[in-house]
C-alpha cells in the first residue's frame, strides 16, 4: 500500500528533526570538546550517529512506500552551554520533545491505517524510552558527582568507552 501524502508529510517533518538531533549533538560534542570533556564529546557524537540512522530508517520507509522525500531546512544549534550537567539536562528535555514527535506520528498512523509505518514507529516508542533513560541517568549521575573533580573526570572516562 502507498504512502498517503499526510502521512508522508509528516515523516519528511520527523526527518528534519532527527537530522536536527544529530546537528544539536554534534554541537554538544563540540562544546564538551572545548571544556576539555573529551568523553562526553565521544558519548555526544555516537548519539549525533544514531540520530543520522534514525533520520535513514524514515528515508528509507518514505522510499519502500511509494513517497518521496523532500529535506528540509535546519536551524543553528546551540553552542554554549553551562557545563555538562546542562548539556545532559538539554538533552533529555530534547529526548522528551522527540519523544512526543514519535507519539504524535503513531496517532497519526493509526488515524490514517498505515498498518506499514505502525511497525516502524513502535521501533521508535522503544527506542525514545532507552533515549530518555540514559539521558536521565547520566543527568542523575553528574546532578550526584557535581561538575568538578575526580567523578567528573571518572565519568567522562565512563562516557569514553560508549560503543559506536
Amino acid at each position: 500500500m502507498e504512502i498517503s501524502k499526510k502521512m508522508q508529510d509528516a515523516l519528511n517533518d520527523q526527518i528534519r528533526e532527527e537530522l536536527y538531533s544529530a546537528y544539536i549533538y554534534l554541537g554538544m560534542a563540540a562544546y564538551c570538546e572545548s571544556i576539555n570533556l573529551q568523553g562526553f564529546a565521544h558519548w555526544m557524537k555516537v548519539q549525533s550517529q544514531e540520530e543520522l540512522e534514525h533520520a535513514l530508517k524514515f528515508y528509507e520507509h518514505i522510499h519502500d512506500r511509494g513517497g518521496r522525500v523532500i529535506l528540509q531546512a535546519l536551524n543553528q544549534p546551540p553552542a554554549e552551554y553551562q557545563g555538562p550537567t546542562d548539556v545532559f539536562a538539554k538533552t533529555l528535555e530534547h529526548e522528551q520533545y522527540i519523544t512526543g514527535c514519535i507519539h504524535r506520528l503513531y496517532a497519526l498512523a493509526v488515524e490514517e491505517k498505515d498498518y506499514a509505518s505502525l511497525g516502524l514507529l513502535q521501533w521508535f516508542v522503544d527506542e525514545q524510552i532507552e533515549e530518555e533513560k540514559n539521558a536521565t541517568e547520566i543527568l542523575n549521575l553528574l546532578k550526584m558527582a557535581g561538575e568538578k573533580g575526580q567523578a567528573l573526570v571518572m565519568l567522562d572516562r565512563q562516557l569514553a568507552q560508549r560503543g559506536d
